[in-house]
């Protein structure tokens, strides 16, 4: 059953001219418990998609704030089968299909039929892999497509047209389009020329672009909606706010962002008349 699959969900928003937002949080930190909640917060607070990120133990796309969650997750224990033991609980209850995040070694050792197999029935609908080659790419979304699961592939500002053609081709759900050179995290300026690449896709290709690696604020969001985007990725923000020694705290402050996010992307501009 696709109705509720991203590139649906991608159509209904485009019907309403509508700029998606994506949260990103790191499955089980601080604990399972409150990002169960935290799912649940960012879910009715907005959110039109959830990255949720499998800890890994060397997440070279990740910048410090993300690694750091990883590895306090992996600390307490949290290995994949409690994310889609995770995932199976919550994801019935939220309208944001659900995109989990992971790198190619622990799909490759569980087996990619096998992997696929499970993140579906556990109710994922779609999956970023930051460190899988365009070039090994095609095994993975045939068999992630016969079980309803749409790849995301990500272009980098360092792609050259080739690539970012083959990229674009083969993406599915949406193009993950990173706004920086590097890995994730917060930073004051989006790099001018991911408004360039943006609209070299759009010549490419109808499917939907989501920017992500780098935004903190509501202003930045804005900024890239109003340069044609039509999804804002944040992750770093989201973690940071989560990490707190008080859950409860760490949860208030995500809600709160995710509102400021959604108002910021949602406002329309105003004509003024005198």
């Amino acid at each position: 059953m696709m109705t509720n699959s991203i590139s649906n969900r991608f159509k209904s928003l485009k019907a309403r001219n509508q700029c998606a937002m994506i949260p990103f949080i790191t499955a089980g930190d601080p604990d399972l418990e409150t990002t169960a909640a935290a799912l649940k917060i960012l879910d009715r607070s907005g959110a039109d998609f959830i990255e949720l990120g499998v800890p890994y133990s060397d997440p070279l796309a990740d910048g410090p704030v993300i690694q750091a969650a990883a590895t306090r997750a992996l600390q307490k224990g949290i290995q994949l089968d409690h994310v889609l033991d995770l995932v199976a609980t919550v994801s019935p209850s939220l309208t944001a299909p659900i995109i989990l995040f992971t790198y190619y070694n622990p799909i490759l050792n569980r087996g990619i039929k096998n992997f696929m197999s499970q993140i579906a029935q556990a109710g994922a609908k779609g999956l970023v892999i930051p460190d899988l080659p365009i070039d090994e790419a095609s095994e993975v979304l045939e068999i992630a497509g016969s079980e309803g699961i749409e790849v995301i592939l990500l272009v980098a500002p360092t792609s050259n047209d080739a690539r970012i053609k083959a990229i674009t081709e083969k993406s599915q759900g949406f193009i993950y389009l990173v706004s920086v050179t590097g890995v994730t995290g917060m930073r004051s300026q989006i790099q001018g020329r991911v408004k360039t690449i943006l609209s070299d896709i759009r010549h490419l290709t109808d499917k939907p672009i989501g920017i992500g690696f780098g935004i903190k604020s509501g202003e930045q969001a804005k900024e890239l909606k109003e340069w044609g985007a039509d999804a804002v990725i944040v992750g770093s923000a989201f973690v940071k706010r989560l990490a707190t020694d008080n859950p409860q705290e760490g949860l208030r402050a995500i809600e709160e962002f995710a509102h400021e996010l959604k108002s910021a992307i949602s406002q329309q501009s105003l004509v003024i008349s005198h």
